[in-house]
């Protein structure tokens, strides 16, 4: 029994996302903390005792190596399932979570890829619905899976003449 199974209904087909969401990140891990850890050095290395870059520098490598090896793990618990009457969404390494969508409050359902995820043919679904919540999104499908998802949605959303 995976951990999936305790949060939804038996027999509930899991989607997962694409492999090139999981290229993607780990292209980005080490950009993007690369870049955090450069502002606070440059100050340290012109001001401050060496020792203190040398701290930075070690933090930052393991920082980095963690987020890395942290990923796949994270990536493996994105899922979505299409039941009759709604979306669910799992996603948490640590702190699981469970978003039940209605077809009947959702209010949008879009599809977005910027420049780097349009490179690895990735794209995001993101329903809006009429909640607090606001938004529940589903990052790295493949974009025609994307497209197709969406339509899926809206055409169910029309079916149970929930306003999409």
């Amino acid at each position: 029994m995976s951990l999936d199974d305790l949060f939804a209904p038996p027999g509930t087909p899991w989607q997962r996302l694409s492999p090139s969401y999981l290229k993607l990140k780990l292209l980005l891990i080490p950009i993007n903390w690369t870049l955090f850890f450069v502002v606070p050095g440059v100050p340290l290395f012109l001001f401050a005792p060496r020792w203190t870059l040398w701290i930075l520098l070690g933090v930052a490598v393991v920082w980095i190596a963690w987020r890395m090896l942290r990923a796949p793990r994270v990536f493996r618990r994105w899922g979505y399932a299409e039941r009759d009457e709604d979306v669910y969404v799992t996603s948490g390494l640590f702190s699981r979570s469970l978003q039940c969508v209605p077809y009947g409050r959702m209010q949008l359902v879009e599809v977005q890829s910027g420049p780097l995820e349009q490179r690895f043919g990735i794209s995001s679904v993101q329903m809006i619905t009429a909640s607090t919540a606001g938004t529940v999104n589903i990052p790295g499908l493949a974009s025609a899976d994307a497209a197709a998802l969406r339509d899926r949605l809206i055409a169910r959303g029309e079916q149970q003449q929930a306003g999409i």
